[in-house]
């Protein structure tokens, strides 16, 4: 009965076993390479090397992504590795070029997450390289030796992710883009059943709800740092326009749905491309995964040309109010429309497919290299709004100060002054105070624990025999019982270890606890004077920058479609802006959020600017610039609207960097409420075009207002990822 409770608690622990199989995977080859490399070769600076080789590139380092996938990344920055080691091993001449080094080579490391995941992993790892090799003695003609032990114990590492219980494949944010696609086109399918048959409501409402939650997971901040698309390159950047694109086509389908009218009407032209779209969709999804033939759009075109066509002209409507809700049904399944074919050309894309002169717009940046388009994201992030240039200078400035420390007072296990910086300095003040009660606690009770067991074994070969057991326990410890259990098993792990290395008593126990406290301060003060608040801050301005950007956006956006120039420099603007916002909410989102009442839903804050830079692009393209020149009625009632949403977005933004709560604009409450203030043009001589330009372009005023009003605090005083429930969509 016991052994089936523990296991049962290791089950609920580590669902899958999966940290168990990392540990039993990081103690077999850490012990073989150690035992080789010590005993076999009898060369214990080899042994050095080769096991903490091991243990960063295993223990510290989260890669993306299934088994050879993360073999891969190990094996092909060994480079960046040997150039860390050498780099570490040439300044260790002098405590002030040690820390020089540490200095720039740190920032360097932490600045270059920006660039994507698999650079977010691999920093702490790198960190451990330069740090080991920064230490005396100064011994340049070990580097050989230091290099073969690293190379030895990565090499054999990604071996083992392949062939030794290989961890499950993580589901990607493709995967739920293609599941999401699914239900979002069942509930395409009821939503068009809705407008032209008598169906049951029970059907609709249960695809809805499965589309609801399928759309919900998209968001960045439901994955880990090492998963989600935040990468520069074509393909991230195209996996985060088809997300914003079907999160935009289920916002659309819900506003249809609570429109419907109130007798069906059979072969409406709407649910025709309401069927057509939900074709695509369920076609383009699958097309993300490997094995599969991109989705054509042959079909889709052909339905919106077909819908086009039969959009209603002002003799039609004038004077009959319920045509009014026709032209806002046949409008919105347009714009829906448009945004399946967003979503299917930015699947073509993510599958290095090159979209079409015409879908150019949003997928310009397909025309640049890797290089142009990683150097466009660090330059966005040299500037002081930036957050992870804070974090970076942040870790850059502690890791020195702690390297000048620990070479000042010539501590003889330095190193862990600076692990111990590293593994407690979080990216806001509160955090990093957190994350050093259980390194203490932990570290006393492991000192004590090692003190006590080398007082009373001597023997080489009892911490030889014992090492993989402690291993395991290490490794694995963390993730099972808590950073402080993780704590002080690893200071007992480093008692075993240089017992067979060069044995120093119960004394290295005492050097590891003050090298901990050491490291655990400088981590504090450098959280307190630098930047205390975390991302919170940097998030409140940059998304209220994002905001003011996409107000000026919007009304050069409608300036255009009355004959103005196109907004690209504004749109522009509001990208770059996009950039810096997206990524302090993700670190935001990884750090203890405000007290309950005082946090927002950053979630709808973002997805107000992401619906301003790609609905502008939709829009112009469905409403090329000047279409409504023509029109004097047209451009009153349209730069009047413009005019107060852009207020609107300015006064949100202001209440968010004031850390007020937003007064969202009112919103209409149905279809024929959207369109009332133009009204009296409907009754105006016009063609079917311009009618449909006008029409289209109030009704994207209207959603971008609808997402503002979407902005408040969140309902539990923590920042969730936001659901897109049915009331939110309108």
């Amino acid at each position: 009965m016991l052994g089936t409770s523990l296991l049962g608690r290791l089950r609920h622990r580590d669902p899958g076993y999966a940290a168990l199989r990392r540990a039993a995977r990081l103690t077999l080859v850490a012990s073989s390479v150690f035992y080789a490399c010590r005993y076999g070769a009898g060369d214990p600076l080899l042994a050095t090397y080769a096991l903490f080789g091991t243990v960063a590139a295993g223990m510290f380092a989260q890669l993306p992504g299934p088994a050879p996938q993360r073999a891969r990344i190990l094996v092909t920055t060994l480079p960046v590795a040997w150039a860390l080691v050498a780099a570490g091993t040439l300044l260790a001449w002098n405590t002030w070029a040690a820390a020089g080094g540490m200095l720039v080579i740190g920032f360097a490391v932490a600045f270059g997450g920006v660039g994507g995941p698999r650079l977010v992993g691999l920093g702490s790892a790198f960190q451990l390289f330069y740090i080991l090799a920064s230490f005396p003695p100064f011994q340049p003609g070990t580097v050989p030796q230091r290099l073969g032990g690293v190379t030895l114990g990565i090499v054999l590492l990604a071996a083992a992710e392949v062939v030794l219980w290989p961890d499950p494949v993580p589901i990607s944010y493709r995967q739920r883009l293609v599941d999401a696609a699914d239900r979002v086109a069942a509930f395409l399918d009821a939503t068009a059943d809705a407008l032209s048959e008598s169906t049951g409501r029970r059907e609709r409402d249960v695809r809805h709800d499965r589309a609801t939650e399928a759309v919900a997971r998209l968001e960045l901040g439901r994955f880990p740092p090492t998963e989600a698309p935040t990468a520069a390159d074509a393909r991230d950047r195209a996996l985060r326009i088809a997300g914003a694109a079907l999160r935009e086509v289920f916002v659309k389908a819900d506003r249809l749905t609570s429109d419907v009218p109130p007798e069906p009407i059979p072969d409406l032209a709407a649910a025709r491309l309401l069927r057509s779209c939900a074709d695509t969709a369920r076609a383009a999804g699958p097309g993300l995964l490997p094995g599969t033939q991109p989705v054509a759009l042959g079909d889709l075109d052909a339905a919106i040309g077909l819908a086009e066509a039969a959009y209603p002209t002002s003799p039609e409507v004038r004077g009959e109010g319920p045509h009014v809700p026709r032209l806002c049904r046949d409008a919105t399944a347009l714009a829906l429309a448009d945004q399946v074919r967003v979503f299917a050309v930015a699947t073509r894309v993510a599958t290095r497919a090159r979209p079409g002169d015409d879908d150019l717009g949003l997928f310009e940046y397909v025309r640049h290299g890797p290089w142009t388009l990683y150097s466009r994201q660090f330059r966005s992030h040299l500037t002081l709004r930036s957050a992870n240039l804070h974090s970076a200078l942040r870790l850059a400035v502690a890791l020195a100060a702690a390297r000048v420390v620990a070479g000042t007072l010539q501590l003889t296990h330095g190193f862990w002054v600076l692990l111990a910086t590293l593994t407690v300095l979080r990216t806001s003040a509160a955090d990093t105070r957190t994350a050093l009660r259980p390194a203490v606690a932990g570290t006393i009770v492991g000192a004590v624990g090692s003190g006590l067991l080398m007082l009373l074994v001597d023997s080489q070969v009892v911490y030889a025999a014992g090492l993989p057991a402690i291993m395991l326990l290490a490794f694995g410890a963390g993730r099972l019982l808590g950073p402080a259990w993780a704590q002080a098993m690893f200071t007992v792990l480093l008692t075993f270890v240089f017992a067979q290395l060069a044995p120093e008593g119960w004394r290295l126990a005492e050097a590891r606890l003050v090298d901990v406290l050491l490291g655990g301060v400088i981590g504090v003060l450098a959280g307190v004077a630098m930047w205390p608040h975390g991302a919170s801050r940097d998030l409140r301005r940059n998304v209220a920058r994002y905001l003011v950007n996409s107000g000026d956006a919007v009304e050069q956006t409608v300036e255009a479609v009355l004959g103005g120039g196109r907004p690209d420099r504004a749109v522009a603007r509001v990208s770059r802006s996009m950039t810096l916002a997206d990524a302090s909410y993700c670190q935001y989102h990884a750090e203890r959020h405000a007290p309950p009442g005082r946090d927002m839903d950053w979630e709808s804050a973002l997805n107000a600017g992401h619906h301003v830079v790609q609905g502008a692009e939709s829009l112009l393209r469905r409403n090329p610039p000047g279409c409504l020149a023509g029109w004097p009625g047209a451009a009153a009632q349209l730069q009047s609207a413009a005019g107060q949403l852009r207020s609107a977005f300015h006064e949100v933004a202001d209440d968010l960097a004031h850390r007020r709560t937003p007064t969202p604009p009112p919103v209409a409450t149905s279809c024929a409420d959207e369109l009332d203030r133009i009204r009296p043009l409907l009754d105006e001589p016009g063609s079917r075009a311009e009618l449909r330009h006008l029409v289209e372009v109030d009704l994207w005023l209207t959603d971008l207002a609808d997402s503002l009003a979407r902005i408040r605090p969140a309902p539990d005083g923590s920042d969730r990822p936001g659901r897109v429930s049915r009331s939110a969509a309108r």
